[in-house]
C-alpha cells in the first residue's frame, strides 16, 4: 500500500536556486531532525550525486528510534532542470514502521520572476498490512509536518545562497 503526502509553498528566489538547493546542497542542513527522526550528519558514496541514476549512502545521527551511523540510500529516479527531481530513500538499516522505500518529487514552477511554486511530494511505500493505520497516521501527521521543515530549512539556504556540494 501506499500513502501519498504533499506540501507546497513559494519560494521568493530564482529558479536555479529553487531547483537546486533541496538536491545538491548540504543535506544535513536539510534534514536537521525532528522527535523521533534523526537528523542526516553526512554522505558517503556521493561522487555523481545529483545526476539521475546516480545514489549516496545517508548517515544519521543517534535518536531513540536509530543506532547512528549509516542509515539508508538515496537514488536520483529522474532529474528535468529547474522543473523536476525524482527520488527514492531505501535500503533503512532500522526499521520503519513497515515501510520499504519513500519515493519524492521536488517540482519548481515559475509563477512570475524570482516567485517559485514549490511542490513537494512523498509516496511512503508499506508492505504489513497489519501497520496500514499506523502508516496512514504517521504519513499525515508526523511525514507532513517533516516535510513542512524541510521547505523551511531549504528556503532558508535557496535564499542565503547556500553553495552547491555536487552538479
Amino acid at each position: 500500500m501506499t500513502f501519498k503526502v504533499t506540501v507546497s509553498t513559494i519560494y521568493e528566489c530564482s529558479l536555479e536556486r529553487a531547483f537546486k538547493t533541496p538536491m545538491l546542497c548540504d543535506v544535513s542542513k536539510v534534514h536537521t531532525g525532528f522527535g523521533l527522526m534523526p537528523r542526516v550528519t553526512h554522505t558517503t558514496d556521493d561522487e555523481n550525486w545529483g545526476a539521475p541514476g546516480s545514489n549516496k549512502k545517508v548517515y544519521a545521527a543517534k535518536s531513540l528510534t536509530q543506532k547512528g551511523g549509516f542509515a539508508s540510500v538515496d537514488t536520483i529516479i529522474e532529474r528535468i532542470e529547474n522543473q523536476y527531481w525524482k527520488f527514492q530513500v531505501d535500503e533503512f538499516q532500522s526499521w520503519m514502521l513497515g515501510f520499504s522505500k519513500f519515493v519524492g518529487e521536488w517540482k519548481t514552477t515559475e509563477t512570475e520572476p524570482n516567485k517559485i511554486l514549490i511542490e513537494y511530494t512523498y509516496v511512503l511505500h508499506a508492505n504489513t498490512p497489519l501497520f496500514y493505520p499506523l502508516n496512514w497516521l504517521f504519513a499525515n501527521t508526523f511525514w507532513k509536518i517533516y516535510m513542512k521543515r524541510v521547505l523551511e530549512n531549504v528556503r532558508q539556504m535557496a535564499y542565503n545562497k547556500e553553495p552547491y556540494q555536487y552538479k
